[in-house]
């Protein structure tokens, strides 16, 4: 049965708006702590900050790769990523090379995600693989769970919550359907209530990357004072 909280440790609080101020930084550093949720997911140059504010916490500090359309080169995302695990980076989320992926060009795409999972891995830390689901068909998002599934990564996550659309339910059905078991779902991009985020878990993702996450877990507490009276 869900708790509040094992649904703030299912939250990746998102903190990646292109225009946030150092102080609104600095309140979603300190409202991830405050909820206990599992990561902070920052913006990439206040990570080292976000990293001090979590330190001795469960939180984890994480960070995006590649982000948000993933059209970088390997050795730039490579850079990036050497940077971040440098910078505290317990967690890191990896735009796949999109193009790539519509060009059916998976040769290309598991070497990428190949040498950045090793990287990653080398240092102790959790990947996770951003599909960009909205521009893909099935049989391109099936291609890439199993992609994710041999190279090891730790996740496979719907979206950047920058594209045309977010996580749907269908996603999560197909992702937590053809990834191996030991490859986690995680749902991001447009989900901004309690509803959807308990939809998505009972379909299959067991982190939810949202930047609702006072508004969520305000909900629920809303919900079990109501059920306790």
């Amino acid at each position: 049965m869900d708790t509040f909280a094992t649904i703030a440790k299912s939250i990746d609080h998102s903190v990646l708006g292109p225009a946030l101020t150092d102080r609104e930084l600095e309140e979603g550093c300190a409202l991830g702590l405050r909820c206990d949720v599992a990561s902070v997911c920052i913006l990439p140059h206040y990570l080292a900050r976000l990293s001090e504010v979590l330190r001795g916490s469960a939180v984890k500090a994480s960070t995006t790769i590649g982000f948000p359309h993933g059209g970088h080169t390997t050795r730039t995302k490579l850079a990036e990523t050497e940077g971040a695990l440098d910078d505290g980076a317990e967690e890191v989320d990896v735009v796949v090379n999109i193009g790539k992926v519509m060009s059916d060009d998976y040769g290309y795409v598991e070497r990428e995600l190949g040498a950045l999972t090793r990287l990653v891995h080398e240092r102790g830390r959790i990947i996770k693989v951003i599909f960009e689901t909205a521009y893909l068909d099935d049989p391109r998002k099936k291609a890439l769970c199993s992609i994710v599934g041999k190279v090891g990564a730790d996740y496979a996550k719907t979206s950047t919550g920058f594209g045309p659309s977010g996580a749907t339910l269908a996603d999560i059905e197909l992702m937590r359907a053809h990834c191996p078991p030991a490859v986690a779902i995680k749902a991001s991009g447009g989900i901004r209530d309690l509803d959807t985020l308990l939809a998505l878990r009972a379909r299959g993702a067991t982190r939810i990357g949202t930047s609702r996450t006072r508004e969520i877990l305000d909900d629920w507490q809303r919900r079990a004072a109501t059920t306790r009276t």
